[in-house]
């Protein structure tokens, strides 16, 4: 008897388990797959607040998603769509601007700037607060016909700078031996193997890059606030402005005021009461309250490629050439899409992967419009896959060129003998079998091969872009070697045809297709369902996850150890990021 009421016991435990499960599961189904309806209240304020990185559209971190309804990320596109329909909905009276430390690119910080100069066409207000007002920051307050300070605040204009993290320190104490090839002056992309400091080349090149992209970030802020730019430099290159008071004085802002001061500022200009409460509704769910009815027949691909170029499908962080080539190659066959539009933002990668999405935008070009958009970064990998294009757009503050290819080697030999004990021997049918090795050093002979191969993968670069740019090779060497520029410098130089954002580039495909008067936008690849993303979160990104919560601080620096797992074949890329600071 003990025994059967145990087991019934047993029984009706699992039954109960089995039903919470399956009630838990359908909710959970249930949340990840209902789209919220928005209605936007009258009198309400659109609340954008860029607490989160900026990146091309908005990730959806499925768990993220699931308990706070918003995204991991700022998505630009939905940011600049919200800001346009807000000018026109008679329901928005203003927006309500926290931009105080915005993690993105000048470039993509740029483009925000002239989304909301746009919106204030429409007279309706800009009320901008924080408690930290960086440069990115204070670029899009600029914007605002008001411009509050904590009074305990801090404000920061003091011009940027770009740090590079050199490795060879770190090289030489474990005793790795690194082989480097490379063509030009400028591929300085190897010089944290190399270094312990930047080349005299290097240090030329990154501060015409950043004179560029603060004078054009001077120009922008001067106009938006009706100051001098002489003004602006001066306080910038002395730090004039140290304390919420001096901002003040300056007139780069409008008052000291505590949160609630400018609450009941923004009440005023709603014409509320002391008591009555501000409609507040934050970008991304007034995104969702947006109409996307378009009957046209027309249609733009915006094809979207950001981070590194790798081989393969890539992933959420990366562009893979298999999956971005099929993209562009399913644009190609669909006669409804009648031009495409590649958008850029990427430091480069592999050089074969670039070479690969390259010829299919040769080959759709031959059918159809193809446009570029040019981002934060279009650089060596990211500037060869765009310059197939018809036309190229980039943002001033665009980093881009770089045109030049390296390969690395790595010889852990003494490392692995001295440090962990460890020694290899080999057996080859021919001279070259183990030219890749990485447990001893290269011969003369191999290193005249690899270097040939470099030389080689570097003519035919600087080839198709001379070919693309209608340029002679000769004058499309004098601004490659690996040279990075901003867009408005490689606008002056060749490399792009015009300045603008994502939406200039639309325009500009609209009409070179003749449909400028009828045609809808569609973005690719298609974003992730729910049960997808789950998938992606159990595998590489939960990796990600792991290794930067084991290591905290040093996660970047580890990062870039862990990322030269990718430096195989020939490269086409920034080996490291430019953070302007």
């Amino acid at each position: 008897m003990k025994f059967l009421r145990n087991l019934l016991a047993t029984l009706v435990g699992l039954f109960i388990f089995s039903v919470i499960v399956i009630i838990f599961i359908g909710a959970f189904v249930s949340l990840a797959t209902s789209e919220e309806v928005v209605t936007v209240k009258e009198n309400s304020v659109l609340h954008i607040k860029l607490n989160k990185p900026i990146g091309e559209r908005a990730f959806k971190d499925p768990f993220n998603e699931l308990f706070t309804g918003y995204s991991s990320n700022v998505g630009l596109i939905e940011l600049i769509e919200s800001i346009r329909d807000a000018k026109e909905n008679e329901k928005i009276k203003g927006i309500y601007l926290e931009s105080g430390i915005p993690m993105g690119g000048f470039a993509s910080i740029g483009a925000i700037h002239k989304a909301l100069e746009d919106f204030k066409t429409s007279g309706k207000f800009i009320t901008s607060y924080a408690e930290i007002y960086t440069e990115g920051g204070y670029y899009l307050a600029s914007t605002a016909d008001d411009i509050y300070l904590n009074p305990r605040g801090y404000f920061e204009l003091n011009g940027i700078s770009a740090n590079v993290t050199f490795l060879k320190g770190m090289l030489d104490k474990l005793e790795i031996e690194p082989e480097i090839f490379r063509v030009g002056d400028f591929k300085s992309a190897v010089e944290p193997f190399l270094r312990k400091d930047m080349s005299d080349e290097n240090r030329q090149q990154l501060e015409s890059l950043l004179n560029s992209i603060y004078g054009n970030y001077l120009e922008k802020v001067a106009a938006s606030r009706s100051i001098p730019v002489e003004r602006l430099t001066t306080i910038s290159d002395s730090m004039l402005v140290r304390t919420p008071e001096h901002a003040l004085e300056s007139e780069l802002i409008t008052g000291l005021k505590y949160f609630d001061e400018v609450l009941d500022d923004i009440k005023t200009k709603l014409e509320l009461g002391e008591d009555d409460k501000i409609n507040f509704i934050g970008f991304e769910k007034y995104h969702k309250s947006i109409s996307k009815k378009n009957t046209s027949k027309n249609r733009v691909a915006v094809i979207i490629g950001s981070g590194e170029i790798t081989g393969g499908n890539g992933d959420n962080s990366s562009i893979g050439s298999t999956a971005f080539a099929k993209e562009i190659r399913k644009a190609r066959k669909n006669d409804k899409i009648k031009a495409v539009v590649i958008r850029v933002n990427s430091p480069g990668g592999s050089a074969l992967a670039s070479d690969v999405i390259w010829r299919e935008v040769m080959l759709t070009r031959e059918v159809k419009p193809v446009i570029a958009s040019m981002s934060d970064y279009a650089a060596s990998g990211g500037y060869y896959i765009a310059m197939g294009c018809d036309t190229i757009v980039a943002e001033p503050s665009t980093i881009t060129g770089s045109i030049g290819i390296f390969m690395t080697m790595f010889n852990l030999e003494k490392f692995l003998d001295n440090k962990l004990g460890i020694t290899t021997d080999v057996v080859n049918t021919g001279e070259y079998s183990d030219i890749y090795t990485f447990t001893r050093s290269l011969t003369e002979g191999e290193r005249q091969i690899l270097q040939s191969n470099i030389n080689e993968g570097y003519e035919d670069f600087v080839t198709k872009a001379a070919n693309n740019r209608n340029m002679t090779v000769e004058d499309l060497k004098k601004i490659a070697s690996g040279r990075v520029w901003s867009g408005q410098q490689a606008q002056e130089n060749g490399l792009v045809d015009m300045l603008g954002g994502l939406d200039d580039a639309i325009e500009v495909a609209v009409n070179a297709a003749g449909i400028a008067d009828d045609y809808k936008v569609r973005y690719y690849p298609r974003q992730k369902s729910f049960f997808e993303q789950v998938k992606e979160e159990f595998s590489s990104d939960l990796e990600s996850r792991l290794l930067k919560g084991k290591t905290g601080d040093l996660y970047p620096l580890i990062k870039k150890i862990k990322s030269l797992e990718n430096l195989k074949g020939l490269q086409a890329r920034m080996m490291y990021e430019i953070t302007l600071e």
